[in-house]
């Protein structure tokens, strides 16, 4: 069983999601239902399934959740992105989220390398 709360990409993502639930604040009303739920549950997944992963029984158990914390990283881009193309939200925070959210990714990826060796 791991630390979650000590593994910095756990940290950088409840971080992330803090900050993608201010920046809904400024999506359209009409897209409560819509878009910006899909994008809070994608941001709330990434930590959530790290701390699951880690209060698994092995290491291989842990791999597959952080699979899935990297799959809606990869879902939360894409709702950004959209976000930006659509010129919903100011694409320099849009654009900073991007990059917050692509360090995260990195960081599992690399960690998930380490854990399987």
């Amino acid at each position: 069983m791991h630390n979650f709360e000590k593994l910095i990409f756990w940290q950088k993502s409840i971080e992330l999601a803090k900050e993608v639930y201010i920046i809904c604040a400024e999506l359209p009303k009409d897209e409560k239902f819509g878009l910006i739920s899909q994008i809070k549950r994608s941001a709330v997944s990434i930590p959530s399934n790290i701390a699951e992963g880690a209060g698994r029984n092995n290491d291989r158990e842990f791999y597959h959740f952080l699979g899935i914390a990297n799959a809606s990283s990869f879902e939360l881009q894409t709702q950004l992105i959209l976000t930006k193309e659509l010129n919903l939200l100011n694409a320099e925070k849009v654009n900073s989220l991007i990059s917050n959210l692509n360090e995260i990714q990195r960081m599992i990826y690399s960690f998930k390398s380490n854990l399987k060796k």
